[in-house]
C-alpha cells in the first residue's frame, strides 16, 4: 500500500522531554513528520499536538499503537478519514515597491490573505488555510519576490461533537487505563 499522509492528534502531559520521546519514537520507527504543532489544551497540564505523518494505513495503525505506550501519552487519534478541519498558517513577507503593493493587495485578497506590516520596500502578509491555498498565494506572489516565509504546523480537529481524544482525557477512568497500559 502506498504511503499516504495521516493526521494525528494526541494529547499529552505537559511536562518538558515529552517532545523528544514522541519524536524519538518517529525518528526510530523511521517515519517522516511532514508537520507538527503543539500548545497547551484547554485542560491545565495537557498539551494537545498535531502531526501530520508519511505512513500508508498499517503503520499509521502502529504509529497510533506505539504513541500509547509512551507514558506521557494520554490519548490519541488518527482523523485522516474523519471529517475534520485543518488549517495552517504562513507569515509571507514579499518585495513590495510602494507602485507595486496596489497588485499585491488585490492579489491576497483573492485568497482571503490580511496585510500585517508595511515596509518601505515589503509588506508581511498573513494567510490562513490549507497547505493549497497557501501554496497557491506564494506561487502568485513569487514574481514580485518573497523576501522570508515562515509556516506553522498543521491544526486539525474532529468536525462535530468532541473528537475521541478529547473525550478520552475527560474521563479519568480512560486516562489511567492508558496510563496503565
Amino acid at each position: 500500500m502506498e504511503p499516504s499522509q495521516h493526521t494525528f492528534v494526541a494529547y499529552v502531559e505537559d511536562q518538558p522531554g515529552v517532545l523528544n520521546r514522541i519524536s524519538s519514537l518517529f525518528r526510530r520507527r523511521n517515519f517522516n513528520i511532514v508537520s507538527l504543532n503543539v500548545g497547551r489544551a484547554h485542560d491545565p497540564g495537557i498539551s494537545r499536538m498535531t502531526f501530520v505523518v508519511e505512513a500508508d494505513d498499517d503503520h499509521a495503525r502502529r504509529i497510533e499503537a506505539n504513541l500509547y505506550k509512551l507514558v506521557n501519552v494520554l490519548s490519541v487519534e488518527d482523523i485522516t478519514n474523519k471529517p475534520n478541519v485543518v488549517r495552517d498558517l504562513a507569515l509571507v513577507k514579499v518585495r513590495a515597491t510602494p507602485e507595486r503593493r496596489g497588485e499585491i493587495f488585490q492579489r491576497c485578497q483573492v485568497f482571503r490573505a490580511r496585510p500585517l506590516d508595511v515596509g518601505p520596500d515589503s509588506l508581511v502578509v498573513e494567510i490562513t488555510g490549507t497547505q493549497d491555498k497557501i501554496q497557491g498565494l506564494v506561487a502568485i506572489l513569487e514574481p514580485f519576490g518573497i523576501l522570508e516565509l515562515v509556516q506553522s504546523g498543521t491544526v486539525a480537529m474532529t468536525r462535530g461533537p468532541i473528537g475521541d481524544a478529547a473525550k478520552a482525557i475527560r474521563d479519568p477512568q480512560a486516562v489511567r487505563g492508558i496510563a496503565a497500559a
